[in-house]
């Protein structure tokens, strides 16, 4: 595929619209931007001031913001580019953007749940007592 026909099929994905919580949310990220100046954007700049375009608009335009900074909240950046494949988490039903088809629950909760289950497991392991083919009492 040459360059040409990837920036075409690039131009023909619907330009994702935030809502107002997420324009929020975006608009404190641009803050984090190697680009952005005191509401000016370096990279548009020449010579003259030119306003950051991320920093006004609904939509997600700049393709710097997208790439470099976006994923810095992985959170928004699933709401806004992944609506179809995002899953609700079980524990704490936040959307997370899953690593495969049987993930169940988000990054920060997976952790959580692992340690859990591994300590259920053990505690029933430990409580059948392998050596005489029978459960202790408890």
């Amino acid at each position: 595929m040459s360059a040409g026909a990837a920036m075409k099929k690039k131009s023909t994905e619907p330009i994702p619209v935030m809502d107002y919580g997420q324009f929020r949310r975006a608009r404190k990220l641009v803050h984090e931007c190697c680009n952005y100046d005191n509401g000016q954007c370096i990279a548009l700049d020449e010579g003259d001031g030119c306003v950051c375009v991320q920093s006004i608009s609904h939509s997600v335009l700049c393709r710097w913001f997208c790439c470099a900074v976006l994923p810095l909240d992985r959170e928004l950046e699933a709401a806004l580019f992944h609506r179809l494949e995002r899953k609700r988490c079980s524990v704490c039903a936040r959307l997370f953007l899953p690593g495969s088809n049987r993930a169940k629950y988000c990054p920060d909760c997976a952790a959580r749940m692992k340690r859990k289950h591994a300590a259920e497991r053990k505690r029933k392991q430990r409580r059948i007592c392998h050596a005489l083919g029978r459960e202790k009492a408890l």
